[in-house]
């Protein structure tokens, strides 16, 4: 008789994820490095949303005796470079893109998969984040010799920096899918994600620094999940957060995410309910 133990099925299923999730990644980042360049200039693209930020507050900074709010010019320059890796690391499948999967047909063979489809948009574009993290390293070298950053993060700040942009990711991943699924019972799924991107957009610190925003707005966005795909994640790295603010935004995360995928969890099941109604 053999003295190894037979695994319980719950982890034999978590191994095989483990290794699922190991290959798909592993796959992606092969496949993204074959267009390195395309890649390169579509990151490149994506800065110059930040740049404008970041010229228009720095200056504004330097018009108002060197900071606004408390934020000098060197503090903005830190912010929107550290926005530009977390813009890229929040890149997810959104719902136009559930749009075109189930308008062209992909949904149908998808489900054939022997996994949710979820899965498989998380794992490929967590592999792509490591390829994007290597293109973005010379790109945020070339922005700090221009625009001089104030950021001085402790050992800490950095650690939590590096796991709070892949909670970032799972928050947006989660909440992204999920209006995905309104397209399953509208052709108009666009204007509700265009009003979800548009209060992203306020309530996050992707626009400005939440701490230039109204103190109710800042209120507002604690109880939100917006502020921990962007605000947090910055802030955790060039805000000089507290020990307890930088645990207590990871908890945040890892809550979001949940939530998140308990309400996924929930749509997917009605949208594959209507979409087998509809096919059939």
């Amino acid at each position: 008789m053999s003295s190894q133990a037979t695994p319980l099925p719950e982890e034999g299923r978590l191994r095989s994820l483990v290794d699922f999730y190991g290959t798909m990644m592993r796959t992606s980042v092969v496949s993204q490095l074959q267009y390195r360049v395309a890649q390169y200039f579509y990151m490149l693209g994506m800065v110059a949303e930040p740049v404008i930020y970041l010229v228009v507050w720095s200056t504004i900074a330097r018009q108002h005796g060197g900071a606004v709010n408390g934020i000098t010019a060197g503090q903005f320059a830190a912010y929107y470079i550290v926005w530009t890796l977390v813009r890229n690391m929040n890149i997810v499948f959104g719902a136009p893109f559930w749009e075109w999967r189930i308008r062209e047909g992909r949904l149908a063979g998808d489900l054939l998969r022997p996994l949710n489809i979820l899965h498989y948009d998380l794992a490929f574009f967590a592999g792509w984040k490591f390829v994007v993290v290597g293109l973005w390293i010379p790109i945020a070298v070339g922005l700090s010799a221009v625009f001089h950053p104030d950021l001085h993060p402790s050992a800490l700040e950095i650690v939590v920096f590096i796991v709070a942009i892949w909670g970032a990711y799972f928050v947006r991943s989660m909440f992204q899918a999920t209006i995905g699924m309104l397209n399953f019972w509208t052709t108009r799924g666009a204007a509700v994600f265009d009003l979800y991107m548009a209060t992203e957009m306020l309530l996050s610190g992707r626009l400005v620094p939440l701490r230039l925003m109204p103190g109710w707005v800042q209120t507002l966005a604690d109880f939100l999940p917006f502020k921990w795909t962007f605000g947090f994640p910055i802030e955790s790295l060039v805000g000089n957060l507290s020990t307890r603010s930088l645990l207590l935004g990871l908890g945040a995360q890892v809550m979001w995410t949940v939530v998140g995928y308990v309400l996924f969890t929930f749509a997917w099941r009605a949208a594959i309910k209507r979409f087998s109604a509809v096919g059939g």
